[in-house]
């Protein structure tokens, strides 16, 4: 029963993240999170003793594989083709982010949708006229008729403990001594965004399975407990 139980709990765990993925299924750049299961051993468990260890999800990760690239038009939807961030300046520090989805703020800034400055490679504030065209380069490079004004931030970071997700489609850095590398193998693609990498196929077979293993689970509980109920009354009946 107690392993049943455990069993249990790691599957509503798996259901809550399976359940906040589809929520996102159709937000850009959002990248799903996946369980990753052990055991855990009790401090009496003897050797190889199955009736001690339980499952357990240990931590969840997150998938950070390519989404697709879906054409907007929009001169200010960008898109990063490989591995790396746009970097903007949160309310408490660098967050980065996969969603490109920017504007110009009533000052002319290049701000996200949720008015966070995005970051030059050089710290400069990136300010442009809403007035004339804007080309982006590959490497990041904005311009606007010939004049260069600045370059995005493209951050990455060297493992995948070093981010956690901050909310809201943000990323930060899991310590406030760690400073993310440049995303060298970034390209930038302008008038694109990239879509969440949740499948709503997968998504929705993996919940009914998830579905499936804790009805079992479910039933593995109630026999357990039917059986113990059974032993107490026949002990009972022995006993007069």
């Amino acid at each position: 029963m107690a392993m049943a139980a455990s069993g249990l709990r790691a599957r509503m765990e798996s259901l809550e993240l399976l359940a906040n993925n589809v929520a996102n299924v159709s937000t850009g750049g959002y990248k799903a999170d996946r369980e990753f299961y052990s055991l855990y051993t009790g401090e009496e468990a003897q050797d190889s003793d199955p009736l001690t260890t339980m499952p357990v999800i240990e931590r969840p990760w997150t998938d950070l594989s390519q989404g697709l690239l879906e054409v907007t038009g929009n001169p200010l939807d960008l898109a990063l083709s490989g591995a790396g961030f746009f970097t903007v300046e949160g309310p408490q520090g660098n967050l980065y982010t996969r969603n490109g989805n920017f504007r110009l703020s009533a000052s002319g800034r290049l701000v996200t949708r949720d008015g966070y400055p995005v970051r030059a490679s050089n710290g400069v504030p990136l300010n442009l006229d809403g007035s004339r065209s804007i080309a982006i380069a590959a490497d990041g490079t904005i311009s606007q008729d010939g004049q260069t004004i600045g370059k995005l931030q493209i951050s990455d970071f060297t493992g995948s403990g070093d981010f956690v997700k901050q909310g809201s489609n943000y990323f930060r850095a899991a310590r406030p001594d760690l400073q993310p590398g440049a995303g060298q193998g970034a390209s930038v693609e302008q008038g694109k965004l990239e879509a969440s990498n949740t499948g709503t196929a997968e998504s929705a077979v993996r919940l009914v399975s998830v579905m499936r293993q804790f009805e079992m689970l479910q039933k593995a509980v109630s026999l357990g407990d039917d059986m113990d109920r059974q032993a107490i009354e026949q002990i009972a009946k022995v006993g007069t």
